[in-house]
């Protein structure tokens, strides 16, 4: 009868509280990718054209 009743208290403290559940926000990922290579390209390609533009087509003075 004396074990009965130790394992009946024991087995009560064991289930006590419930779990500890613990959740982690996780952050989305976002990739960012170009439109297009070749547009990196142009930008200088056109400013450089200006300036040969401007030197070859400048006034004498």
């Amino acid at each position: 009868m004396t074990a009965a009743v130790a394992l009946s208290l024991m087995g009560s403290a064991a289930f006590a509280g419930g779990p500890v559940v613990i959740v982690e926000e996780v952050e989305p990922v976002v990739v960012t990718e170009r439109a297009s290579t070749s547009g990196g390209v142009l930008i200088p390609l056109l400013i450089g054209a200006a300036v040969l533009c401007a030197v070859a087509c400048g006034s004498d003075s």
